[in-house]
């Protein structure tokens, strides 16, 4: 017999609010053969990575839930955009790449839909999904669920050099990258305006971070 926590954690999965065809619908690029990715980013997988995380997705109301979900899928989004690809327009482009700069080897560089960069980040976001990381980063280019993984670690993961953006929600899904230019700014709250916009769900006022302090200073 479930008790009452474990209903309510089933009931409150992620993928009662990303269905196969809405997962489709939001991540046109993932079946686009002009994409390096072509076929990588599967709903299964996201699926899988999601619900080793119990508190990604699951936090707050349908709205946050919900905005959550699409301020993570904008973020990703930006990261492996492949551009204007789409007639929907550019922010139908993300999940196009895979490797940064379609690099190969066994280096550091950016991959998966967050795309990790750096040693400490795999060695970290390895320890944390029982992975190694470190001796087979391409795993994270190899492997569609540890992908996702990686990209939910860091999402879940307070960062030093971030600061709060895409707010009206926990200070978890509001991260953004304190340092980028303003077009890299706004190609992410294009990608959220979208996904809320198919989750239909109001985006919230101010979604950028020009004016916000990192955490340590707030």
């Amino acid at each position: 017999m479930l008790h009452r926590f474990e209903l309510r954690s089933l009931a409150q999965d992620v993928g009662t609010i990303v269905t196969s065809d809405l997962f489709n619908e939001m991540l046109k690029n993932q079946n686009d053969d002009r994409c390096p990715a072509l076929g990588f980013y599967t709903y299964d997988a996201f699926i899988g990575a999601a619900n080793s995380f119990p508190g990604f997705g699951t936090t707050g109301d349908d709205t946050a839930r919900e905005k959550e979900i699409a301020a993570f899928f904008g973020q990703t989004s930006h990261e492996t955009t492949g551009g204007s690809l789409s007639a929907d327009g550019p922010f139908a482009g993300g999940y196009c790449f895979l490797r940064e700069g379609n690099q190969v080897g066994s280096g550091f560089y950016g991959r998966g839909p967050i795309q990790l960069t750096g040693q400490s980040n795999y060695d970290l976001a390895g320890q944390a999904i029982g992975q190694d990381l470190v001796n087979n980063p391409d795993l994270v280019a190899t492997d569609s669920t540890v992908s996702f993984k990686t990209a939910i670690w860091f999402w879940m993961t307070a960062q030093g050099h971030h600061a709060t953006t895409l707010s009206q929600g926990n200070g978890r899904h509001q991260q953004i990258d304190n340092q980028a230019t303003n077009p890299q700014v706004e190609d992410r709250i294009g990608f959220y305006r979208r996904y809320c916009t198919i989750l239909n769900v109001a985006p919230g006022d101010n979604l950028d971070c020009y004016t916000q302090r990192n955490f340590a200073e707030a």
